[in-house]
């Protein structure tokens, strides 16, 4: 029997086209895939969730598939995350399963890239809003890429549910000029420099 119930999926497309200087040559989108499932732990503590999180890898799959496809194929995706809001029935380690999960299935769908994928979780209600963490996928540092996504969904997740998102954009912040490693000078190529 499946541990993974989905109540609802969403998507989420943010498209800049400035931000208050020149339009850029092309606009910015960033985009979140987002599941809310039933927490198969809610309101109790259960010492293994290995079994979850390996299960999880087929959903993230899903998600990180779906994103691509929203921004034009693998080789459009620049900067990455993943996220989880977990209901108040649940705990912070029911989301920390995505780590894992969500992090392969998109290094997975993407061919591999070395930077970690940063993340961002919380213990919440219904309703709640999480800033997500993006950074370029093949170099931590890329500085022109440090940004951030809102994700939520109005009615979620319940206190038995949990919130899965992944998160993609392709490219970095549209007017960025602040300097640091730039992403056509990556050379060590060990997911940081």
């Amino acid at each position: 029997m499946s541990l993974i119930k989905i109540r609802k999926r969403a998507l989420l497309v943010e498209t800049t086209y400035h931000e208050g200087g020149p339009a850029p040559a092309k606009p910015l989108r960033l985009a979140a895939a987002c599941a809310v499932i039933h927490n198969p732990y809610a309101g109790r503590y259960e010492p293994d969730l290995m079994p979850f999180m390996q299960e999880l890898r087929a959903l993230g799959t899903e998600l990180a598939t779906e994103l691509v496809e929203t921004l034009g194929g693998k080789d459009k995706v620049e900067v990455y995350s993943k996220a989880a809001i977990v209901g108040v029935d649940g705990e912070m380690e029911h989301g920390a399963v995505w780590h894992e999960a969500g992090g392969w299935a998109m290094r997975s769908v993407l061919g591999e890239p070395k930077a970690m994928v940063p993340a961002s979780k919380a213990v919440a209600s219904a309703g709640y809003r999480l800033m997500v963490p993006v950074h370029y996928i093949h170099a931590s540092y890329v500085r022109s890429h440090f940004n951030s996504i809102e994700v939520g969904i109005q009615d979620a997740p319940r206190p038995s549910e949990i919130l899965f998102a992944l998160v993609m954009g392709d490219g970095g912040r549209v007017h960025s000029r602040l300097g640091g490693l730039a992403k056509d000078k990556v050379s060590v190529h060990d997911g940081q420099r």
